[in-house]
């Protein structure tokens, strides 16, 4: 065990963090997951290979777990990663009745069970994975993780020094713009360099990963009310093809609308940050003008094409939505696995990339505006501009973590 580099994963989800870093040389001792499709998601993929910790609730584990556990001792643990919940930190959250709130919300006192995993095993490496809200803005806990590290530190000796950076996914190979805040801890406080982007010039595009996909599932339906205005818009637009400064009709204001509002993929494109929990009219669409089927999902995310998602059709888009890109935590994880373990791979092949193909066909060719919603064309007014529109809810300020006063 000693000479292997060992991995435990907390918020464990799909196991897209968790694939990446297999790829980069880490073996796997255990996932802490409470979401019951999800801990099906994974026993369906990796039965035997990634045990499934009880309790799966953090809150109860993070009590009670200890390094003998899993066959360690106290310091032993090359790697402790996890993304808690996204939503108290997420912009897509920002105009629900739960805005979001932060450290504030009671959906993150998850993250104070996680940096008691810290305490616990004293992992040589801590990975962090989560939206860019995390790290950035009025609700960050990027202070609050380094108060924490602090009095960590004073109790056992250790240097744990924190340095995070915002990473769009694309730029590494990930046919999607996925923007991710990335925080590495390492115990002796060094500092990683980390990677030079490989694809920000020529991004891998939704082509090169869904082009070749056979029909071998059931398409999902188009719904809502706005359904079958999405021939009308080209690929690569969304709602603002119907405004005034678009080349459709006017059928809406500009800016009125949420940008994902009758978002389509295109070809030639990297795609759109999929969601979570997307309504009707929410894309990215295919630019067949319907939903992606979750095999879209999961290769746009980069994960192999056999692996499988349990649960309703609405619960395996969740889970797709919320996991970390495969490749992108394979792309973290060699290079924690090189600059800090002194780690080798015999290629620079990544497992998790996606190649370019030679050839994207042309973009659909686009239809007329339907006759439903011709009584929409006219005048429309526009958003007024920023900081003039309509505004979140108010947050309070974000109260620090106390459990390591």
């Amino acid at each position: 065990m000693r000479n292997r580099l060992t991995l435990l994963s907390a918020f464990s989800g799909l196991g897209g963090l968790d694939l990446g870093l297999e790829a980069a040389n880490f073996h796997h001792l255990g996932s802490i997951e409470n979401d019951e499709c999800a801990r099906r998601s994974i026993t369906t993929n990796r039965e035997d290979i990634w045990p499934l910790l009880d309790p799966g609730d953090i809150s109860l584990l993070s009590r009670s777990i200890a390094p003998r556990d899993l066959g360690l001792r106290r310091r032993e643990l090359s790697l402790l990663a996890g993304g808690p919940p996204c939503q108290p930190f997420s912009k897509a959250a920002q105009w629900s009745p739960s805005a979001r709130q932060g450290l504030q919300d009671p959906r993150s006192r998850c993250l104070h069970d996680f940096l008691r995993l810290i305490d616990v095993f004293l992992p040589r490496v801590v990975l962090i994975e989560n939206v860019s809200g995390f790290i950035s803005g009025k609700v960050s806990a990027l202070a609050d993780i380094e108060s924490a590290l602090i009095r960590i530190n004073r109790r056992n000796k250790t240097h744990y020094a924190v340095q995070s950076r915002l990473i769009d996914s694309l730029w590494y190979g990930v046919p999607q713009s996925r923007v991710r805040a990335v925080i590495v801890i390492t115990r002796e406080g060094e500092l990683l360099t980390w990677p030079r982007p490989t694809h920000s010039d020529r991004p891998v595009r939704a082509w090169d990963a869904i082009g070749s996909l056979n029909g071998d599932e059931s398409l999902p339906p188009t719904r809502g009310s706005w359904a079958d205005l999405l021939p009308s818009i080209p690929e690569g637009w969304n709602y603002l093809w119907h405004t005034n400064h678009g080349g459709g009709s006017p059928l809406f204001g500009y800016r009125t609308r949420f940008w994902s509002f009758l978002l389509k993929l295109a070809k030639n494109q990297p795609s759109w940050t999929l969601p979570a929990q997307p309504g009707p009219s929410t894309g990215p669409f295919h630019w067949e003008n319907r939903p992606l089927t979750i095999r879209e999902m999961l290769r746009l995310q980069t994960f192999p094409s056999s692996w499988a998602v349990e649960g309703t059709y609405r619960e395996q888009v969740r889970q797709v939505g919320n996991a970390t890109p495969p490749l992108l935590a394979e792309v973290v994880g060699r290079m924690i696995a090189i600059q800090v373990f002194r780690d080798s791979f015999a290629s620079d092949r990544l497992r998790h990339g996606i190649r370019r193909v030679q050839r994207v066909p042309r973009a659909s060719r686009v239809a007329p505006v339907p006759p439903e919603y011709i009584h929409l064309r006219g005048p429309h007014r526009d958003h007024p501009g920023t900081g003039k529109g309509p505004r979140p809810r108010a947050l309070e300020r974000p109260q620090p973590l106390s459990k390591y006063r």
